[in-house]
C-alpha cells in the first residue's frame, strides 16, 4: 500500500466503460489512500465523477483531437507539470499508451503503453471481460485489495420528473452508429403495454421517438425521460427502479451498477463474455438478430429476476 504520491488515471470513455472502471477506481484509492488522485476523461463523465469518493481532481480535457496540436501542446504541459509518480492506464488504447509521452519523466505505468513498468503481461487480455481484466492489470501493478466500490453518491434530487413510488425503467437506446445493437421501439412498446407498472424511459434526447412509441402502446402513456436527465440523475433514477430493461448501452451499465435489477439484451454485435453489465441483480439475454427477440422471451427473462 502507497499512502502519498501524485497518481493519474486515464479513463476516458464510453459509459459503460467508465461504470465498469468502478471497481478499479475504488482499488486504487484503497492502495492509495493518502495519495494525490487525478482522473483524466471526457467532458459527459467529469460531472458524474467528481461526485465520486476517488479522485481529488478531474481534468475532462483528455481527448483532444491529434489535428488539434495546440490542445495537444495543453495538455502535454498539463500532465508534465503535475510530475505524477504513477500512472494507471485503464483504458488501454492506443490513444492512451501514447500519454506516456506526453506524461514525461517516465512515472511507473501500470497499462499496455511499450515500456511500461508495470504492464498488462497477458497476451489473451482481450479476451477476458473488462471486469476480470481490469483487476488482473491492477494485480500486475502490486494492487491486492479489491473493496466493493460504495455507490451512495450515486444520488440526486429527482422529485421534479414526476416519477411514481414503484415504476419499471426502460432503455430502448444504443450507439447510433450500431443498429444492431438496439432492439425495436415496437418490441419495447409491446412488452410495456403488457407491464402491470408505470413505465419510465431513459435515454438521450435522440431517443425521445422511442419514447413516444412506447407511450403510445399504453393507455396512461409513460414518464419521457428522454434528454432531461444527467449521468448522475440518471443514476438516481435507477436506485429508484423496480426493474430495468435496456439494450447494451451506457444507461443499462449504470443502472446494473447502481444495484436496480436490470435485464440487458445482447444482439451480434457485442459479446456479454466480455463486456456485460455487473451488479447485484443482472440478467443476460441475447439473440443472434435483436429485431427477432420475441417479448415474451424478454418477459421470461424478467421472471427469472424475479421481477415480473
Amino acid at each position: 500500500m502507497s499512502s502519498g504520491g501524485r497518481i493519474l488515471v486515464i479513463k476516458l470513455a464510453a459509459l459503460g466503460d467508465v461504470v465498469q472502471a468502478f471497481g478499479p477506481f475504488a482499488a486504487i484509492r484503497a492502495h492509495h489512500p493518502g495519495a494525490e488522485i487525478t482522473l483524466l476523461t471526457t467532458p459527459p463523465y467529469a460531472g458524474l465523477l467528481r461526485r465520486s469518493p476517488w479522485f481529488d481532481r478531474i481534468w475532462a480535457d483528455g481527448r483532444p483531437a491529434w489535428t488539434d496540436l495546440p490542445a495537444l501542446w495543453r495538455l502535454a504541459r498539463r500532465l508534465r507539470a503535475a510530475r505524477f509518480d504513477r500512472v494507471y492506464d485503464l483504458q488501454t488504447s492506443t490513444r492512451s499508451s501514447r500519454y506516456r509521452w506526453l506524461v514525461g519523466r517516465r512515472p511507473d505505468w501500470s497499462g499496455i503503453a511499450p515500456g511500461a513498468s508495470h504492464p498488462h503481461a497477458n497476451p489473451g487480455r482481450d479476451r477476458m471481460h473488462t471486469a476480470e481484466r481490469q483487476r488482473e492489470q491492477l494485480e500486475m501493478a502490486g494492487i491486492t485489495t479489491f473493496p466493493p466500490p460504495p455507490l451512495d453518491w450515486l444520488e440526486e434530487d429527482v422529485g421534479g420528473l414526476g416519477l411514481p413510488e414503484r415504476f419499471a425503467l426502460l432503455i430502448p437506446g444504443a450507439s447510433p452508429g450500431r443498429p444492431g445493437k438496439r432492439w425495436p421501439a415496437e418490441r419495447f412498446a409491446a412488452l410495456a403495454a403488457g407491464l402491470d407498472l408505470p413505465v419510465a424511459v431513459a435515454g438521450g434526447p435522440a431517443e425521445a421517438p422511442f419514447a413516444a412509441t412506447i407511450a403510445a402502446a399504453r393507455p396512461d402513456g409513460a414518464i419521457d425521460l428522454t434528454g432531461r436527465t444527467s449521468l448522475s440523475a440518471l443514476a438516481a433514477v435507477t436506485r429508484r427502479a423496480a426493474f430495468a430493461v435496456g439494450n447494451d448501452t451506457g444507461p443499462a451499465h449504470l443502472a446494473a451498477a447502481a444495484g436496480c435489477p436490470t435485464l440487458v439484451l445482447f444482439g451480434p454485435e457485442s459479446d456479454p463474455a466480455l463486456c456485460a453489465p455487473r451488479g447485484r441483480a443482472v440478467a443476460v439475454l441475447r439473440h443472434a438478430r435483436l429485431a427477432d427477440l420475441e417479448v415474451a422471451e424478454v418477459r421470461a427473462a424478467l421472471g427469472g429476476l424475479g421481477v415480473a
